[in-house]
Formats: C-alpha cells, sequence, structure tokens
C-alpha cells in the first residue's frame, strides 16, 4: 500500500465515468489508496450526457403514450386535454440527474477515494499530471499536481461522432448531447443510424407526437441483435407511424440545411432516391473513444483501429496501465464498462480468482417501446460459429401480465445448443425486456442450462413467465403456448 507523499497512490483512476467511479470505489473497498481524476462532474456521460436522462425523457415519452393511447383501454377516463408539458419533463430529467449526481458524490467520501478535479495525463507509466481546477471550477486554473502510483487505470470515455461531411450545429444538426438541451420539441426530425441511441430516440421522439424518419445505413434497424428480434421492431415502428428507411444512402453534399429545417436526398442502394424534410436532423452513428490528449505517447502503449488494445484483464501492453470501458472497444456500454474496471482492479489486488471478461456474456438493453434485451449469440451468430441450436420462442400475447398492463407486443426467445442444451442467447423483445434480462444474465454466470432456467419457478402473473415458457419450448414443452 502507498506510503508516504500525500501524491502517493496504490491506484489513480483517470476518467470518473461509471467504469472508472466503479474501479475506484471497488480498488478502495480492496484497501487500496485510491485517486479518482476528472476534468468533469463524477457520473461522466452515463450520468450526464447519456444512459439517464435519456432514459428519464424516455419514461416521460412511455407515461404520456399509456395516457394518451391506453387509458380508456383500462377503464381510466381521463377528464380536459391531456397535454405535453416538455420543460417539466426537461426539469425532471435534470432532477433525477442531480439527485445520483449527490448520491455518487456522497460515496466518493464514504469509500476514502481522493476526489481530483482536473485534466489529468500520463507522464510515463506510474505517473499522473493533472491540470487542476481552480476553486471556482475554472478548468486549468488551479495550478498542476502530479500523482504517483503503482498502478493507473484509464477511462476516459467516448464523445459523440458525426459522419464525413455533416457538421452539426446544435440547432439543426444535432448529436444525442444537443438532444438533452433541447428547449422545445420540434414538429419532425429525421434520425440517421438505427442502433440503439437512435431507436431509442425515434421511439421518444414519436411519443411526445413528432413525425419521425429513422434512416439506417444497414439492411436492418439495430443490426447487432437477432434478426427476428430487429424485424420486429421495425414492424412495430411501422405501425406506429414512424417511417423507416433501411439500406438508406445519402450523399452528405445532398444535405441543406437553412432557417426552415434540413432537406436530405435519400434511397436505397441502386433504388430510387427521394427528397426527406424535417425541421432537423439528428446524427446517431456512433461514438469516438477519448485517447488522445492523455499521455499515451509517454508509454509503450498504442491505438489501433481507435481503441487501446487490452487482454482479458484489461491489462494494456505497459505494465501496470490499465483500460477499461469505451477506450478498448467491446459493447460501449456503462455496465460492461463497470464489469471491465471490476475486473481490472481485482486482478491489480492480486485477486487469484479473477476471470477474465466475457463479452458474450454481457446483456445488451435498448430502452424503445417495445424494449429490447439480449444476453449471449444471436441465431445467426450461432449461425457463423456453426454451432447447433434449438430455438424456444414465446410471444407476449401468451402471457397474463402482459395482457393485463395492455403491452404485449414482443416474445421471449432462448437459444440453446442442440446437443448439449447450454443456453447460447436470450433475446427479448416486448416490455420491460430490460429488467426482464437478468435472469438470463445471472443464468450465464451460472452456465445454466435452458432447461434449468425453465426448471425454475416463474411466480404467476408475472411477466417473467415470457421466459421460463421460452425456455421450456426450447424442448417443445411450453405450457401456455
Amino acid at each position: 500500500m502507498a506510503v508516504g507523499s500525500s501524491n502517493s497512490f496504490d491506484l489513480v483512476v483517470l476518467g470518473a465515468g461509471t467504469g472508472g467511479y466503479t474501479a475506484a470505489f471497488r480498488a478502495a473497498q480492496l484497501g487500496l489508496r485510491v485517486a479518482l481524476v476528472d476534468e468533469d462532474r463524477i457520473g461522466g456521460t452515463c450520468l450526464h450526457r447519456g444512459c439517464i436522462p435519456t432514459k428519464a425523457l424516455l419514461e416521460s415519452a412511455d407515461f404520456y403514450h399509456r395516457v394518451t393511447a391506453k387509458s380508456r383501454e383500462l377503464g381510466v377516463l381521463v377528464a380536459g386535454d391531456i397535454a405535453l408539458d416538455y420543460a417539466a419533463v426537461a426539469a425532471r430529467r435534470d432532477q433525477v440527474v442531480r439527485r445520483m449526481w449527490t448520491g455518487l458524490k456522497g460515496l466518493v467520501g464514504k469509500n476514502n477515494v481522493e476526489w481530483v478535479a482536473g485534466r489529468g495525463r500520463l507522464d510515463g507509466a506510474g505517473k499522473v499530471r493533472v491540470a487542476l481546477h481552480a476553486e471556482d471550477g475554472t478548468p486549468g486554473a488551479g495550478g498542476e499536481r502530479v500523482l504517483e502510483a503503482t498502478d493507473v487505470v484509464l477511462a476516459t470515455g467516448s464523445r459523440v461522432k458525426s459522419l464525413p461531411g455533416i457538421t452539426p450545429d446544435g440547432v439543426r444538426v444535432l448529436t444525442s448531447d444537443d438532444v438533452l438541451r433541447m428547449a422545445g420539441l420540434p414538429s419532425s426530425i429525421v434520425i440517421v443510424g438505427a442502433g440503439a441511441v437512435g431507436s431509442e430516440f425515434a421511439s421518444m421522439f414519436h411519443d411526445y407526437g413528432v413525425q419521425v424518419t429513422l434512416l439506417e445505413y444497414l439492411p436492418a434497424i439495430v443490426p447487432l441483435e437477432d434478426r427476428e428480434v430487429s424485424k420486429e421492431l421495425e414492424r412495430s415502428f411501422r405501425r406506429r407511424g414512424i417511417e423507416v428507411m433501411t439500406n438508406a444512402r445519402f450523399d452528405a453534399a445532398s444535405l441543406a440545411v437553412g432557417d426552415g429545417g434540413i432537406r436530405l436526398t435519400v434511397g436505397p442502394e441502386g433504388g430510387e432516391a427521394k427528397e426527406v424534410a424535417a425541421d432537423c436532423m439528428l446524427v446517431a452513428t456512433g461514438r469516438a473513444a477519448n485517447v488522445e490528449g492523455i499521455g499515451l505517447e509517454t508509454t509503450r502503449i498504442t491505438v489501433e483501429k481507435g481503441i487501446i488494445p487490452v487482454d482479458g484483464h484489461m491489462r494494456t501492453v505497459e505494465p501496470h496501465v490499465w483500460a477499461i470501458g469505451d477506450i478498448v472497444g467491446g459493447l460501449w456500454l456503462a455496465h460492461t464498462a463497470a464489469h471491465e474496471g471490476l475486473t481490472a482492479v481485482h486482478a491489480i489486488a492480486g485477486d487469484p480468482d479473477v476471470h477474465p471478461m466475457d463479452y458474450d456474456a454481457q446483456p445488451r438493453a435498448t430502452y424503445c417501446r417495445p424494449e429490447i434485451a439480449s444476453v449471449g449469440l444471436t441465431e445467426q451468430e450461432c449461425e457463423k460459429r456453426g454451432l447447433p441450436v434449438k430455438v424456444g420462442k414465446v410471444p407476449f400475447q401468451a402471457i397474463a401480465k402482459a395482457i393485463i398492463g395492455g403491452e404485449y407486443e414482443g416474445f421471449a426467445k432462448v437459444i440453446a445448443h442442440a446437443e448439449t442444451g447450454a443456453t447460447l442467447g436470450v433475446h427479448l423483445v416486448g416490455p420491460h425486456a430490460t429488467d426482464l434480462i437478468a435472469e438470463a444474465s445471472l443464468g450465464f454466470t451460472l452456465e445454466a442450462a435452458a432447461w434449468e432456467i425453465a426448471a425454475a419457478t416463474h411466480p404467476h402473473p408475472t411477466l417473467s413467465e415470457a421466459l421460463g415458457e421460452a425456455a421450456m419450448a426450447v424442448d417443445g414443452r411450453s405450457i401456455n403456448f
């Protein structure tokens, strides 16, 4: 354990997003002296510009949908006009963020982690130079502090990126960061990119009454999900009135931006193009890792294809320097970054039984309506790996709790190895899928076979029965479908 100078630490964590603060807190719990460095507030992108504020907006959108579209069906008559107060929605979003931020700040002290506010960069493997914030928060105006560490964990996260030739202006051409600063809603929007971020915003804006056009370059929306899930979500979006264009091709030069909105010429490859117009455009085509300006050049670490290569325990090629989160690629998910942080610090602390990261066992969640969640391999990935499979699939329409709730789109799908029965993948599209996937994630951790998931008692009536029924259906033994 570090002794001597107040600037000497067992571990310095550079970056205080979900991965960084998780690593710092656990390292301190394991008895290490830890410093956590960030020029931003603790919580990073997830808390302040990503997961938490967007899900708060989605929660309001879903509630608005239920009041406007479902209340009469459920026998609740709402008197008078139903109106959306977006200023109040935004205020609640910010309140949620502040509450979570306040809690995190308290946990820094509770875990005896030293918070260092400023921009840090490596100066060799065991040293971090920090341009400190002044007491009034002015960046870099508080002098410099040099931290020495036995180990360093890099967790500097990522930032939004645009497409070549398209420059966001925060008014007509937006990033996801810009959406979270909007004072009001547009009447129409074009969303470029139908991955998790684009699909969530498409669902949200449509529920708020905005006319949405969703463009995806690939043949399917949410293209990383199982093909049946992608098709189900696209059908749902189209039924709701969202215009979905897959195989969408356009030239950035065709984008016209003016006071009246944006215009863009879009068409399938080799097909007939058409002009799309809207108040604004959201570019939701991915993120770029923050690997610049953090002193990598003072170490042996190199950047490959925009990310830092690591081994299964998050070690870089530089001894005692570790990297986690978006800067190592992988799934670019907050909870995965947290798990990477736990893996790294347990290895740093000398834990003899640290399992390497298994990205196949990491759950994925998309908070559109209907929700999507999955863990493990898609049926298409099984086919590519030459794995023989047997599949169980049960619609939410067969589940009493879904009918009771009035939301029963989608299905649960369990993929098992045809010979061993091992669970290879679980895919959910439907109500509360992002909550239900936790059982499947535990199943992967315990290496449960599909029949073992099926054998667990699922309380009735609950949505969890969908997963239990799908696991039974793997062997043709579903009871209610």
